[in-house]
C-alpha cells in the first residue's frame, strides 16, 4: 500500500494557509510537506492548498532542471506520476520545515535546487 501524499494534519495546515492566501493576507508560511521522486530528482515543498478545490497546492517546485520556482501543482497529478524506475512521488516522512518558504526559495534559487 502506498502512503498518502499528505497526512490529515498536513492537509489541515495546507488548507489553513490556502484560506489565508485566498483572503488576500500577505503571509510567509512554513512548508507543511516535502514530496519527491526517488528516481527523478524532483522535489515539491508545499505550503498551501486551495480551499475551493482541495487539490491545487502552492509552494516551491524543483523539477531537477536547475530552475526552482514558486508555483502550483495538483496533488491528483502528483499521485499519478512515476519516475523512470516506476517509483511514485513520495512524502518525506522526516521533513520538518526549519524556515519560512521565502527562505527556502532564496536558497534554492541561489543553489539551482532545493538542497534540504
Amino acid at each position: 500500500m502506498t502512503q498518502p501524499l499528505v497526512t490529515a494534519e498536513q492537509r489541515a495546515q495546507l488548507l489553513a494557509v490556502g484560506a489565508a492566501r485566498t483572503a488576500g493576507r500577505s503571509i510567509d508560511p512554513m512548508p507543511a510537506v516535502r514530496l519527491f521522486t526517488p528516481d527523478a530528482h524532483a522535489t515539491w515543498l508545499l505550503a498551501a492548498l486551495d480551499p475551493d478545490d482541495g487539490d491545487t497546492a502552492w509552494g516551491l517546485i524543483d523539477l531537477g532542471i536547475g530552475l526552482p520556482t514558486l508555483g502550483t501543482v495538483k496533488l491528483s497529478d502528483l499521485a499519478s506520476i512515476v519516475g523512470p524506475s516506476q517509483h511514485p512521488v513520495m512524502r518525506d516522512l522526516y521533513f520538518l520545515a526549519e524556515r519560512p518558504l521565502s527562505e527556502y526559495v532564496r536558497r534554492a534559487q541561489e543553489n539551482g535546487s532545493i538542497t534540504d
